[in-house]
């Protein structure tokens, strides 16, 4: 396949053109913009190499002249939506600035509901997100701890926001897919729970039920999951 190497790369090592031929009439950010409106519109199934090329208007071979491999398309898009990160000023309180990141890192998956499935250590190095990285570790630089334990209290940080906002879109998506509606489907599950419980084989769930019977505040779970990441990684006698 045309452009297609016979070794590993790094998109990022290679140059978006050379010095030969005429101006490409696309970047690599029109590319990347392409491919994310496509799997805002439609879910990162609808990102291919035939559906980019005609959101740009070029046939999809020329394409690869600036995309490669479509997993070389998919790290141009985490790229592109990573510069969406405000990235502030360290406020010099490290919780508080990593709650803030965790947030804003929520915010953009659910603008993005597709970063999800990409989220992997394989497209952990490109621009935008080795500026995310780095301004990550500014904001840890109060706490006293060696960069290679802030290096994985960002990585879980980002796990659990990841895995959270991944099962948030997809009960939301689930709940699109259904005929009848989100309450309708709760009280059926909720009913079914209660008559199992109320069968005596699950004393401890039924326990557990009684100490808190109301709805679940999942913002509240939310933020209480990042607090003790961050508690995890106080040093000794400092945790909040």
């Amino acid at each position: 396949m045309a452009g297609r190497a016979a070794v590993p790369e790094v998109i990022w090592a290679r140059p978006e053109r050379t010095g030969r031929g005429p101006k490409p009439a696309f970047t690599r950010a029109d590319v990347a913009a392409a491919a994310v409106r496509i799997a805002d519109a439609q879910g990162l199934d609808g990102v291919s190499m035939r559906h980019v090329a005609a959101e740009l208007g070029c046939g999809t071979m020329s394409l690869y002249n600036y995309v490669p491999r479509k997993e070389d398309l998919y790290e141009l898009m985490l790229d592109a939506i990573g510069a969406e990160h405000e990235m502030s000023e360290p406020s010099g309180d490290w919780r508080a600035d990593m709650l803030r990141n965790a947030h804003e890192t929520r915010a953009i998956m659910r603008r993005h509901a597709w970063v999800p499935r990409l989220m992997s250590g394989v497209y952990g190095f490109s621009p935008n997100t080795l500026r995310y990285l780095e301004h990550c570790l500014a904001c840890l630089e109060p706490l006293e701890q060696p960069y290679s334990i802030k290096m994985e209290l960002v990585a879980l940080l980002n796990g659990v926001v990841t895995t959270y906002t991944a099962n948030e879109l997809a009960t939301a998506e689930r709940t699109r897919s259904m005929p009848w509606s989100e309450e309708e489907e709760n009280a059926v599950r909720i009913a079914y729970l209660g008559s199992q419980v109320a069968t005596g084989a699950y004393p401890r769930l039924a326990a557990a039920f009684m100490e808190d019977a109301g709805p679940i505040d999942l913002e509240a779970v939310f933020d209480r999951a990042l607090q003790r990441v961050l508690d995890a990684f106080e040093p000794r006698g400092q945790g909040s």
